[in-house]
């Protein structure tokens, strides 16, 4: 196996599948499923999604909410999704912690780094949920800083399209894919991967990150084992 320890990466936006709202039960089954294919291979899995299909901090602030407000709502979206995203994979009888960066102890630890390294080398599968727990960053943010407290290999970011590319292949159909890219280059050309703050974490400290399709049955796994799937950003 190519990376020993990782940190996936999801959007809330991704648990929507085929709704316009809130968790789709089929898509978020497909992607514990994927989940639990790394765990049975012996991969330590690290997760962090956001909260984007149930509440945006900077939606609310362009209608008018103070911003910090809507931040912290949508930490608690998080949490919602983070809650789920355990319960299907704890469905699957894989092993489970979810850790919150704002306290909730009725449904979750507080994250601890010491104790959250343990649990991965115990086998579970850590959840982060809400974020930093800071308003102004993004999950992108927590993602990048959880995965280098846990000193993960890799992080995978876990999209609807299968790489980087040229520009957006939705919009433009001769945008071209980038099988491997530098941090540099990216910041050259001006390409989204994660926000600013999240992908210098991960370029000063030496992360790569992996924009790979999570909706493709057995891309996950075909990863770990090496693959070449999806973009590579490295140094």
């Amino acid at each position: 196996m190519k990376y020993k320890r990782i940190l996936l990466k999801l959007s809330g936006e991704a648990l929507m599948g085929k709704k316009g709202f809130g968790i789709d039960q089929e898509r978020l089954m497909e992607y514990a499923k994927e989940i639990k294919s790394a765990y049975d291979a012996g991969c330590q899995v690290a997760i962090v999604v956001g909260g984007g299909n149930i509440f945006r901090g900077i939606q609310a602030e362009e209608g008018g909410m103070d911003r910090v407000h809507g931040d912290y709502m949508g930490m608690l979206a998080t949490v919602i999704n983070s809650m789920a995203i355990q319960s299907a994979l704890e469905g699957l009888r894989v092993q489970t912690r979810l850790q919150s960066a704002i306290k909730m102890e009725q449904i979750c630890e507080p994250f601890i780094r010491r104790k959250a390294v343990r649990h991965l080398e115990k086998g579970r599968v850590v959840i982060f949920g809400a974020g930093s727990g800071n308003p102004y960053f993004t999950t992108d943010s927590a993602a990048a800083l959880r995965a280098i407290e846990i000193e993960a290999d890799v992080i995978l970011k876990g999209t609807r399209v299968d790489g980087i590319y040229t520009a957006d292949p939705e919009k433009d159909p001769t945008a071209t894919k980038y099988e491997k890219i530098s941090f540099e280059e990216v910041y050259t050309k001006g390409l989204e991967v994660m926000d600013l703050t999240a992908f210098t974490l991960c370029k000063e400290n030496n992360l790569p990150i992996i924009v790979f399709d999570m909706n493709k049955t057995g891309n996950l796994l075909s990863l770990l084992n090496g693959q070449k799937i999806g973009t590579l950003v490295e140094m």
